[in-house]
């Protein structure tokens, strides 16, 4: 938390308090230290609810233990990155890879299928195994490929089998370029595909990775400020709320007047 008490004299956009189910603001972690956490802790640990170790980070970090301790205390919930499951899936190392996350106090786990091919029905028995282990999981859906194609009922197909199989929340692919998935090589939004998946019932259970302003703008501006939001960097947490809550000319606009549960049309 902040460790003063903040101004309260604006009309602002609304946000959830922690813990929350909407307006989530999940993290990726590439690698920082120890007093680069306490320094993000100390700063927005209020604003932050999901903190990814990106891709096998936490395999390599000497200090993750210590780092995964600290964030807990500070109530914010840590994830593995998906790509060290698919690696330890592909070297048969799943059962391991479990036990280490267990051990080390990781909350959450992610599994994904965007850098190697997983049968849909072999990446769902992941997420029954990983929730059965005891963790909340956090599926991806969507491919690292830049040429293959974005069908949003293929894509809502997999989230219901998803969050069938045991999977507490849905992230949508746009890897930490902003230039797959949800998004075209250029950075530019896939509008059909995210209207798709907002109208959708599983809209409460997505979190969409939009690593660029750019896209954390449109998405905050169309669909209001507790729309879930990953793979933000630890230094633009604090310029990511000021987008949530209208204190950015980005979005001053569409907050004052739209506040939250926007309308859905890009």
């Amino acid at each position: 938390m902040l460790a003063d008490p903040s101004p309260c004299f604006l009309d602002l956009a609304p946000r959830s308090p922690k813990p929350r189910m909407a307006g989530l603001t999940h993290v990726l972690d590439k690698g920082c230290t120890v007093s680069h956490t306490r320094d993000v802790i100390q700063q927005a640990a209020g604003m932050i609810d999901i903190w990814k170790f990106g891709w096998g980070i936490s395999y390599i970090d000497p200090n993750v233990r210590t780092k995964v301790a600290e964030l807990r205390e500070a109530g914010i919930k840590t994830c593995t990155g998906g790509t060290l499951m698919e690696i330890s899936r592909l070297q048969d190392q799943v059962g391991p890879m479990l036990r280490f996350a267990a051990e080390v106090g990781f909350d959450c786990v992610e599994i994904s299928d965007g850098a190697s091919e997983i049968p849909v029905a072999e990446k769902q028995a992941l997420i029954s195994r990983a929730r059965d282990t005891g963790f909340e999981v956090l599926a991806e859906v969507g491919s690292k490929d830049p040429n293959q194609t974005a069908d949003a009922e293929d894509w809502i197909a997999e989230i219901e089998g998803d969050l069938a199989a045991g999977a507490s929340w849905i992230v949508a692919e746009g890897r930490e370029s902003g230039t797959v998935g949800l998004y075209q090589s250029d950075g530019r939004a896939r509008c059909t595909l995210i209207e798709a998946l907002m109208r959708s019932e599983y809209a409460d259970k997505m979190i969409f990775e939009a690593p660029r302003r750019d896209q954390q703008v449109l998405l905050i501006s169309h669909f209001g400020s507790e729309v879930n939001l990953g793979n933000i960097q630890l230094d633009e947490v604090l310029g990511l709320e000021t987008l949530r809550l209208g204190l950015r000319a980005d979005t001053m606009r569409t907050e004052h007047v739209k506040k939250a549960g926007a309308d859905v049309r890009l």
